[in-house]
């Protein structure tokens, strides 16, 4: 829209627009958010909330992430921390599929989750976090167990599928359906003060390598649990991962895995 796109540049100091004119054009021209940031970052500008990515994450590249449609499958430990960083960082769609409600065993990692929320489903949580960190971000819920049978649709239209789930059975028909649909999977694994992280690109065998026949349900987590802190530093290996996928930049973390020892404070790279 030239009115909405001669507003912004109206009102830009430099190239940067201002959240309060990004609302007032909203509410002027009958436009979403997520439809103002497209304008602003199309017309050159970036809104004001980015400005401290611009050193690592170019203009374009901003304009890039907010085209870029990335599923987070599991909404707990781990999930909970890459949503909420996909959000900040302005990935412009989230698919978030998890079938559970919170637990107060959820209390001591699980960034959405408090005793308030106890019994609130985890998807809706993310909703309403997301809406209230960055409105320009459309999170798409699915209140679903994922499986071979539901995936495909679920990940339509993503460029990247996170794990985040803590079930290897189910880890690996996400790897086999991340296959089928042509898509990186980043996958992320954490049990006490351990954790891993790799990229499995279509057409490898990555997780297969990991888990072997993957039929054992609930991997090492189960009992060995996890603090705050280990899924908070493993999300933000995967959320690395996922932006310099949806940029085309860096080196991806293929045929090779990332060991992350946070009691003696080591992290290994080990091939796959």
């Amino acid at each position: 829209m030239s009115a909405a796109n001669d507003f912004f540049k109206k009102h830009a100091v430099g190239d940067l627009l201002a959240w309060q004119h990004q609302l007032e054009a909203a509410g002027l021209f009958g436009l979403s958010i997520a439809e103002t940031e497209e304008i602003i970052l199309e017309g050159g500008l970036l809104p004001a909330r980015y400005q401290r990515n611009r050193q690592t994450i170019s203009q374009a590249g901003q304009l890039q992430l907010f085209h870029g449609q990335v599923a987070v499958i599991g909404c707990g430990g781990l999930g909970c921390y890459i949503v909420e960083k996909l959000a900040r960082l302005g990935v412009g769609r989230i698919v978030v599929i998890d079938p559970d409600s919170f637990e107060e065993h959820n209390l001591n990692r699980q960034l959405f989750s408090s005793p308030w929320r106890l019994g609130e489903i985890k998807v809706e949580a993310a909703l309403r976090r997301v809406a209230d960190i960055n409105p320009a971000v459309t999170l798409i819920p699915h209140h679903s167990a994922f499986s071979s049978e539901n995936g495909a649709e679920l990940l339509e239209g993503c460029r990247v599928a996170v794990d985040a789930l803590d079930n290897i059975g189910v880890r690996m028909e996400l790897a086999e359906v991340c296959t089928s649909l042509n898509i990186p999977l980043v996958h992320g694994a954490i049990a006490g003060w351990s954790g891993h992280v790799t990229t499995q690109f279509p057409g490898d065998a990555t997780l297969q390598n990991i888990y072997g026949s993957g039929k054992s349900g609930k991997g090492v987590e189960l009992s060995l649990g996890n603090p705050s802190f280990t899924p908070a530093l493993v999300a933000a290996f995967e959320v690395a991962e996922v932006c310099k996928l949806l940029l085309g930049q860096g080196k991806p973390l293929r045929n090779r895995s990332l060991m992350i020892d946070l009691l003696n404070m080591e992290v290994h790279e080990v091939g796959i």
